[in-house]
C-alpha cells in the first residue's frame, strides 16, 4: 500500500504541487466539451487525445500501485482516469456514428486490450522487483511518445510564424508540471518518473521560447479572420470531417482547389485539433 514519505517533506511538497498543476491541465478541455454539449456535436474534434490520456493514466496508476511510496502518483492518475472517462463519455454521446465507432474501437484496442495485455504479461511472466522495472519502462515509453506531440505544433509555429495553436499559458503549465514531477521523481529516486519529464521540460522551454520569438509576428493567414465562420471551421477540421462536409456540398475539384488557394494559401500548415488537444495531456506524469 502506498504511503507518504515522512522522511523527506520535500517529496510530499513537490508531489502535492504536481497534483495541483496536473489537475489544472486535466481541466483544460472543459471549454471544448462545453461547446460540444451546447452545439450537440463534436464538430472536427477528435477523441484520440482523451483515449491516449486515459491509457497513460491507467498505466501510471498500475505502476504506482506496485510501489510503497507513490500515493501522490495514485491520487492524480485516479482523478485523471475519472476526468478522461467523463470526456470520452460526452464525446461518444455527441459524436456522429463513424467517429463514435472509431472511438469505441480505440478504447477496446488501447484501454482494454492493451492494458489487459500489459497487466497479464507483467503478472504471469515478470516476478518480484523486475515487475516494477518493466512497468516503469513501459510508462517511460508511453510518456515520451506523448511528449513528442509538440514537435508538429512547433514546426507549424516556425513555418507560419504564428502562435495561434500554441498558447503561452498552456505551454507554461505543461512546463511547470514537468518541473514539479521531475523534482518529485529525483527526490523519490524514481527515475522512471524523472526521465520522461526531462523531455517534457525541454519541449516546454522550447515552446515558450518560440512563443516569445513569434508572438509579435503577424499571423501567416491574415484573411482568416475575414472569412465566414463556416470557412474558418472547415480550415481547422480534421481531414475526415472535411470530407464529410464536401459530400454535403459537392463542388468540382478545380473550383475547390482555386477557392482554397485564394482563401487559405497555407492550409497545409494548419494542424488538426487532434494535434492541438494532445498537447493538453503532457502533464499527467
Amino acid at each position: 500500500m502506498a504511503s507518504f514519505s515522512i522522511h523527506c517533506p520535500w517529496i510530499f511538497t513537490f508531489g502535492l504541487l504536481g497534483n495541483f498543476v496536473s489537475f489544472v491541465v486535466f481541466l483544460a478541455p472543459i471549454p471544448t466539451f462545453l461547446r460540444i454539449c451546447r452545439k450537440k456535436t463534436t464538430e472536427g474534434f477528435q477523441s484520440l487525445p482523451y483515449v491516449v490520456a486515459l491509457f497513460s493514466a491507467m498505466i501510471w496508476l498500475y505502476y504506482a500501485s506496485l510501489k510503497s511510496d507513490a500515493l501522490l502518483l495514485i491520487t492524480i492518475n485516479s482523478v485523471g482516469c475519472f476526468i478522461e472517462m467523463i470526456y470520452i463519455a460526452l464525446y461518444v454521446a455527441y459524436a456522429p456514428k463513424q467517429a463514435r465507432i472509431a472511438t469505441l474501437r480505440m478504447l477496446i484496442l488501447f484501454n482494454f486490450g492493451g492494458f489487459c495485455a500489459i497487466l497479464l504479461l507483467s503478472h504471469f511472466f515478470v516476478k518480484g522487483s523486475n515487475r516494477v522495472k518493466v512497468l516503469g519502462w513501459v510508462c517511460v515509453i508511453v510518456s515520451v511518445s506523448v511528449f513528442a506531440a509538440p514537435l508538429s505544433i512547433m514546426r507549424i509555429v516556425i513555418r507560419t510564424k504564428s502562435v495561434e495553436f500554441m498558447p503561452f499559458t498552456l505551454s507554461f503549465f505543461l512546463t511547470l508540471s514537468a518541473i514539479t514531477w521531475l523534482v518529485y521523481g529525483v527526490l523519490l529516486k524514481d527515475f522512471y518518473i524523472a526521465i520522461p519529464n526531462i523531455v517534457g521540460f525541454i519541449f516546454g522551454v522550447l515552446q515558450m521560447v518560440l512563443y516569445v520569438i513569434y508572438k509579435n509576428f503577424k499571423t501567416a493567414v491574415p484573411m482568416e479572420s475575414q472569412l465566414p465562420q463556416h470557412s474558418i471551421d472547415i480550415a481547422k477540421l480534421s481531414p475526415v470531417s472535411c470530407e464529410m462536409k464536401s459530400a454535403v456540398c459537392p463542388q468540382s475539384n478545380e473550383e475547390d482547389d482555386h477557392t482554397e488557394n485564394i482563401k487559405d494559401p497555407s492550409n497545409q500548415e494548419q494542424p488538426n485539433r487532434c494535434e492541438v488537444d494532445l498537447r493538453i495531456y503532457l502533464a499527467s506524469t
